[in-house]
């Protein structure tokens, strides 16, 4: 089936990345499948970090779907582009319909996209996960492919202005081995299990991850335990329940 909006979209993002000057190292693309269905799970630390989950399949040719609040799908410009590229609304009122609609494209061999963390973490930390890439994963029948994006939230996170000055920020991307979601297992161990595999990876990024603060007020995109300023997770928890 062609796709009219997808691919020329993906053209637009690389362009817009080489135009940035971003210094982008991906390894594992290759635990990513060629054909069938998967889950790809990541952690979410930015709001562009869907594209370059992206962007980690395209050499295995590629193209996730992801789920997304529903939001994003009403506003006028990304709406049409959001619907055109075969996205996932998700309305938390209504999950079941997302649910149904992930595992129908799942079972037709589609890749889907999800943030078991369901927002943004503020702290740059991995937060809890939520069991619901695990479930699609056994209903269908399909592996859980565990990854981590580290340095996105430099470009475009929540609380801080987007950064599209070129300025030559490196951005690191890890893929794992698949983690397999067996029916007769439980949905919760199977999370903890994909939730280790996400948070080694994301270490292993953080390892390789090149930049470095500029000065005493460039922290911010570091968390509180690797020395930066950004709020720990206790921090952020307080800040939400006020």
């Amino acid at each position: 089936m062609a796709e009219l909006v997808y691919r020329p979209i993906v053209g637009v993002a690389q362009t817009f990345f080489k135009a940035l000057d971003l210094k982008i190292d991906c390894k594992g693309s290759e635990n990513i499948p060629r054909s069938g269905g998967a889950v790809l799970v990541s952690n979410h630390i930015s709001y562009l970090d869907f594209i370059f989950n992206g962007l980690a399949a395209l050499p295995q040719k590629r193209l996730v779907r992801f789920m997304a609040k529903e939001s994003v799908f009403r506003h006028k410009i990304s709406g049409p582009l959001m619907r055109g590229m075969k996205h996932i609304p998700v309305d938390r009122k209504q999950g079941d319909q997302a649910y149904a609609h992930a595992l129908e494209s799942l079972r037709s061999g589609e890749i889907i996209g999800v943030f078991p963390e369901a927002t943004i973490s503020q702290s740059f930390t991995l937060k809890s996960f939520k069991t619901g890439a695990a479930r699609l994963a056994q209903e269908a029948g399909v592996p859980l492919v565990p990854m981590a994006v580290w340095g996105t939230q430099r470009i475009w996170t929540k609380g801080h202005p987007r950064n599209f000055k070129r300025q030559h920020l490196p951005v690191t991307i890890r893929v794992g081995e698949r983690v397999e979601a067996p029916k007769d297992q439980y949905a919760g161990a199977i999370t903890r299990r994909l939730r280790e595999r996400c948070h080694e990876l994301l270490e292993a990024a953080q390892r390789a991850y090149p930049g470095r603060p500029k000065g005493p007020d460039d922290t911010w995109w570091l968390p509180a335990h690797l020395g930066g300023t950004a709020p720990t997770p206790a921090e952020v928890r307080a800040a939400e329940a006020h």
